[in-house]
């Protein structure tokens, strides 16, 4: 006999309709499944995601995020159930999960993995290069202006080749399920989440020529703020952030381990699109009331 699923809930009960949402799910999964615990994403210990078979999240894509830069090192697959407002990594609803469920207790869920970002900063004095921090990002690592909000310069390389200097803004450096967020609100491409790629994206930059380029996903990104504020500041996912000194250097590379999220067969990442953000919509046309 298979054993049953083994799952760890992650949510804000403080949230609307998160509460709800989870009392709910554990009703109908009592006797289906082994809820280990009920975890916050700070005090979720290794020990515990380490027992587990899946992570599921119930919120929006902001708590899905910071759930998965936590788990992903534990190599458990995150399944999102949408109770905020976009839900876009948010693939389920309460019911679409209760139908679903079968496939998990069979183990015929289908699982994608996503390509994270590593960022670290090291500080540069006297020629020595210390690192001072260190964090995974699923969506984007990003660097803005910040008070008194003048433009800032970035010098950008990748591999050790210099790449450009950019007075702009910001800059944005994006994975492929990051391309649909910050990414895309400032001009870049949308990328296939399956491909391994990363997306270097200006914000609002003092040049019509510097326009978004994709790279290789093995490829090392150092930037080096050339001329910045006293505000401008290094942020992972809109959630980690920290400020950006004259002259610090901001690496970000692959992580070596993937974001693994349960797929919901109902959709495809093209029905995701279309549905989330309207995408590749027809114009609406104003009807004739005389035709």
């Amino acid at each position: 006999m298979k054993s049953l699923p083994k799952l760890v809930i992650f949510g804000d009960p403080k949230k609307e309709g998160v509460h709800e949402a989870i009392d709910e799910f554990t009703g109908f999964a009592k006797d289906k499944a082994e809820i280990v615990a009920s975890c916050s994403v700070a005090d979720c210990k290794a020990e515990i995601l380490k027992e587990c078979d899946f992570a599921i999240v119930f919120g929006g894509d902001g708590s899905i995020i910071s759930t998965a830069r936590n788990v992903s090192k534990a190599n458990v697959p995150v399944i999102g159930v949408n109770v905020g407002k976009l839900g876009f990594l948010a693939e389920f609803s309460v019911s679409e999960l209760k139908d679903f469920f079968p496939c998990l207790i069979k183990g015929t869920a289908r699982i994608d993995k996503r390509m994270m970002l590593s960022c670290r900063v090291f500080s540069n004095s006297g020629g020595n290069q210390t690192e001072k921090f260190c964090s995974a990002a699923i969506n984007d690592v990003f660097i803005t202006a910040g008070p008194p909000f003048r433009t800032i310069e970035l010098k950008i390389s990748v591999d050790g080749q210099p790449l450009a200097g950019c007075v702009s803004d910001g800059l944005i450096i994006s994975t492929p399920t990051g391309s649909t967020a910050y990414n895309l609100s400032s001009g870049g491409p949308i990328v296939s989440p399956k491909m391994e790629a990363v997306v270097i994206t200006p914000i609002c930059p003092h040049s019509l020529s510097f326009r978004p380029i994709v790279i290789n996903a093995e490829s090392i990104i150092e930037i080096v703020g050339i001329r910045v504020n006293e505000g401008t500041t290094v942020s992972i996912d809109g959630q980690v952030s920290l400020k950006l000194p004259i002259d610090d250097v901001v690496r970000v590379e692959r992580q070596s381990c993937n974001f693994l999220i349960v797929n919901n067969p109902l959709r495809s990442q093209w029905d995701t699109l279309a549905m989330k953000l309207s995408w590749a919509e027809k114009p609406k046309y104003k009807q004739d009331p005389t035709a």
